[in-house]
C-alpha cells in the first residue's frame, strides 16, 4: 500500500510535536502568523468609521505580539517540566497515579487520561496568562495607534514607562533550571492529586482541548472589555465599537469553532488512523497524535478569528455603535 507523502511529512510531524509539547505557545505562534491577515481584513471593511477600524486593527496587532511574547516566557518552563515527567514518570509520579492514568494502555504516553492530565497544565498556562495579556493589550493600544496612525491619546499622560537599568549577577541558565525543577515538582504533585486524576477519569474522552482554548479566549476578551471600559487613554468615541468588536469576534469564533470541530470530527479521525498506519514504528507516534488533537482547535479558531471574522465583527460593531449613539442622541 502506497503511503501519501503528507503522512510522513517531517514539517507536519515537527508541527504536531510542537503542539503536543507546548500547546499554548503553538496557539500563540499560530495567532502571530495568522494575525498578519486580520489588520488587512479590518482595514478593508466597507462602510465603517475609519477610527473604529484603526482601533480594531491596532488591537489585533497588540494582542498577537504581546500574546506571543508572554506565552513564550510563561509556557516554556511548564513545557520543559512536563517533558521531564514524560521522560521519567516513575521518578515524579506515584505507582498508584501511573496505574490510574495508564489504564489499559501498554505505555503511559498512549493514555488519554495521562494526556488530559499533562495538557491541563500545558494548555492551562494560556488560561492563566489570558487576563494579563488582555490588560497589556489594552495598555499598548494608545502608543501603537500613535505610531501607526499618528492618533494621540485624548488626554495628556506622563511618561511612566519603567526603566529597567538594574543588573543581576545571577546566570539566566541557573534561574531557568531552578524554575524548571520547582515547576516539575509542582506539576507532578498536581498530577498525583485525586482532583486531577478524577478530572482525567471524567473528561479524557471529551473535546477538552477545544474547551480550554475557547475558555482562554473568553477570559481574555472579558478582561480586555473591562480594561477598555476603564481606560482613560482611549478615545471615548471609539470605546464602544472596540468592545463590541472584541465580543463579536470571540463569540463568533468560539461558536464557529465548535461547529467546524463537529463537522470535521470524522475526517480528523480518518486522518489519524491513516497517520498511525504510516508511522506505526515511529517512537514519537503518541506525541504526534496528541499534537493533532491540540493543533486542530487552534487552527480552526485561529483561521476563523483572524481571517473570516474581522470583516463581519468590525462592520457589525460599527453599525451597532452608530445605532446606540443615534438612540442616545434622539432621547
Amino acid at each position: 500500500m502506497k503511503v501519501q507523502p503528507i503522512y510522513n511529512s517531517k514539517i507536519l510531524k515537527k508541527g504536531f510535536e510542537f503542539a503536543s509539547n507546548n500547546g499554548s505557545l503553538f496557539a500563540a505562534s499560530t495567532a502571530l502568523i495568522l494575525s498578519a491577515a486580520r489588520p488587512l481584513a479590518i482595514l478593508a471593511t466597507p462602510n465603517t468609521d475609519k477610527d473604529n477600524k484603526r482601533y480594531a486593527c491596532t488591537k489585533a496587532i497588540a494582542s498577537s505580539l504581546n500574546g506571543y511574547l508572554l506565552m513564550l516566557c510563561a509556557s516554556i518552563p511548564i513545557a520543559k517540566a512536563v517533558k521531564e515527567i514524560d521522560k521519567n514518570p516513575a521518578k515524579y509520579l506515584s505507582e498508584e497515579t501511573v496505574k490510574n492514568l495508564k489504564g489499559k494502555e501498554k505505555i503511559l504516553a498512549a493514555s488519554k487520561k495521562y494526556t488530559f492530565a499533562t495538557q491541563l497544565f500545558k494548555l492551562g498556562i494560556g488560561l492563566l496568562v489570558a487576563a494579563p495579556k488582555a490588560i497589556l493589550t489594552c495598555a499598548l493600544i494608545p502608543p501603537i495607534m500613535n505610531k501607526l496612525f499618528n492618533i494621540k491619546n485624548n488626554r495628556k499622560t506622563n511618561n511612566t514607562n519603567p526603566s529597567f537599568t538594574g543588573k543581576t549577577n545571577i546566570p539566566a541558565k541557573t534561574i531557568f533550571e531552578t524554575i524548571k525543577e520547582k515547576g516539575t515538582k509542582v506539576i507532578a504533585k498536581g498530577i498525583n492529586s485525586n482532583f486531577v486524576q478524577n478530572l482525567a477519569e471524567k473528561y479524557h474522552n471529551t473535546r477538552f482541548e477545544q474547551h480550554i482554548i475557547s475558555l482562554t479566549d473568553a477570559v481574555s476578551t472579558t478582561a480586555f472589555i473591562h480594561q477598555i471600559s476603564q481606560s482613560k487613554d482611549i478615545k471615548n468615541d471609539n470605546k464602544n465599537a472596540l468592545i463590541y468588536n472584541a465580543a463579536l469576534s470571540t463569540g463568533l469564533s468560539i461558536t464557529g469553532g465548535y461547529v467546524l470541530d463537529s463537522i470535521t470530527k470524522k475526517p480528523t479521525e480518518k486522518f489519524i488512523e491513516k497517520f498511525k498506519k504510516a508511522n506505526a514504528k515511529d517512537p514519537k507516534l503518541n506525541k504526534y497524535i496528541e499534537g493533532i488533537r491540540v493543533a486542530k482547535p487552534v487552527l480552526i479558531l485561529g483561521t476563523i478569528y483572524y481571517i473570516f471574522i474581522p470583516l463581519i465583527s468590525t462592520f457589525l460593531a460599527d453599525k451597532f455603535d452608530r445605532y446606540k449613539t443615534s438612540l442616545k442622541n434622539n432621547n
